[in-house]
């Protein structure tokens, strides 16, 4: 195994046992949930958005270590970031593990996200890993349904 990729997997593990921003934001002013029913992640994002600015994010539920880590690593991300900058971050992991688009090297945090890129050779796992990207979008949006990683 690649050195680079015995790094990822340490980041990984590191992001599930020790999940950043792990807990309900009581001041959230926008939360979503969302569901992966094939492996059974659930993940409740708390988002406290103050003149467009993610002022503080947060997020709990059950999840796979991909699942939770990726919550982690995104919330770490996405803190101080405006709405547009989310939805970018957003498109540009999207692009990283699905393989479909570019991801924009050029975004300050994305190369703690790129740990996530290895979930490409796994199709099952990208949906753990974009669920709660998908159920941020949700809450920055402000609906109200749950967001679930099937159709």
């Amino acid at each position: 195994m690649s050195d680079l990729r015995e790094l990822y997997q340490e980041v990984i593990f590191d992001h599930n046992r020790s999940p950043r921003n792990f807990g309900k934001l009581d001041d959230a002013n926008r939360t979503a949930e969302g569901y992966n029913p094939v492996c059974g992640d659930q993940v409740k994002l708390y988002v406290r958005v103050e003149d467009g600015v993610i002022k503080d994010v947060s997020f709990d539920g059950q999840g796979c270590a991909i699942s939770t880590a990726s919550a982690s690593i995104m919330t770490e991300a996405l803190k101080g970031k405006t709405e547009q900058e989310a939805e970018t971050y957003f498109k540009s992991f999207q692009a990283l593990v699905t393989g479909e688009g570019e991801a924009d090297d050029s975004l300050e945090e994305m190369f703690k996200l790129e740990v996530l890129g290895g979930v490409r050779e796994f199709p099952m796992r990208v949906k753990c890993a974009t669920l709660p990207w998908h159920t941020i979008n949700a809450a920055l949006e402000n609906k109200s349904d749950s967001v679930t990683t099937e159709k």
